[in-house]
């Protein structure tokens, strides 16, 4: 790893600002005494910090779509979201450190029983808008449509209240809203898995290397199997092969 060239692209000043989605509630699970947000993801970010020696700030966003769009605005020298093509223009990636799998919740009378049944034409599918599953279904469904809602609780409400044939979502999630709502049921298998990583500028080839360089040993190590284990989400979080 180079370290010192890391340090000069990523936290030139000595301080890492990393920035985080508060939304993810796999990656980030509460809040500590002072109000930072706490769990996987902050953690994986300390750890980088810890790597580089240097101090961390925390940059948070209330969507992985507004984390996005805030690369290049040098807000931030690491962003802890999911790795998409879509946006992958502004952002390089590391390889992914965890992965979240992604199916549908559907009604117990619904005709749709498997994921392949989904992507037929008239069915309404509500999403969670700009998530990285968001992004995938709007690449590769053929025929279905999205209904687009700001988080994953207004993707349950829409689901609900616009009486849509899916609800597409982090199978962690579903699994307890169908624990609230007996009337719905969880598809078998997976349409995608979400894969968490850490992104870098792409105009920071270095900070890049040294990012992909840390997850490979994060993963190597334990690393984040531990930190999966210590915020109560084995299960639930996978470490990313």
């Amino acid at each position: 790893m180079n370290v010192q060239g890391a340090i000069s692209e990523l936290a030139p000043s000595g301080v890492l600002r990393a920035a985080i989605n508060l939304s993810n509630f796999l990656l980030v699970t509460g809040k500590d005494s002072s109000g930072a947000p706490v769990g996987v993801a902050p953690d994986m970010a300390r750890a980088i910090a810890d790597r580089l020696e240097v101090d961390l700030a925390l940059t948070t966003f209330s969507s992985p779509g507004e984390l996005a769009d805030a690369a290049g605005k040098d807000v931030w020298d690491i962003g802890l979201i999911a790795a998409e093509p879509a946006r992958a223009e502004a952002i390089t990636f590391s390889a992914a450190y965890v992965e979240i799998e992604v199916t549908y919740m559907v009604r117990n009378d619904s005709v749709l029983g498997t994921i392949s049944d989904v992507d037929r034409p008239g069915v309404r599918i509500a999403v969670s808008a700009r998530s990285a599953y968001d992004l995938y279904l709007t690449r590769t469904l053929e025929h279905a449509s999205l209904v687009r809602a700001k988080g994953l609780a207004a993707a349950l409400d829409i689901f609900q209240s616009e009486r849509l044939d899916a609800l597409a979502g982090l199978r962690p999630a579903l699994i307890d809203d169908a624990g609230k709502l007996p009337e719905f049921r969880i598809l078998d298998g997976r349409f995608t898995a979400v894969q968490q990583a850490v992104g870098t500028s792409v105009t920071k080839t270095i900070g890049a290397s040294f990012m992909r360089d840390f997850v490979n040993d994060a993963k190597s190590s334990g690393l984040v199997e531990r930190l999966i284990a210590k915020y109560g989400m084995v299960g639930r979080l996978l470490v990313a092969t």
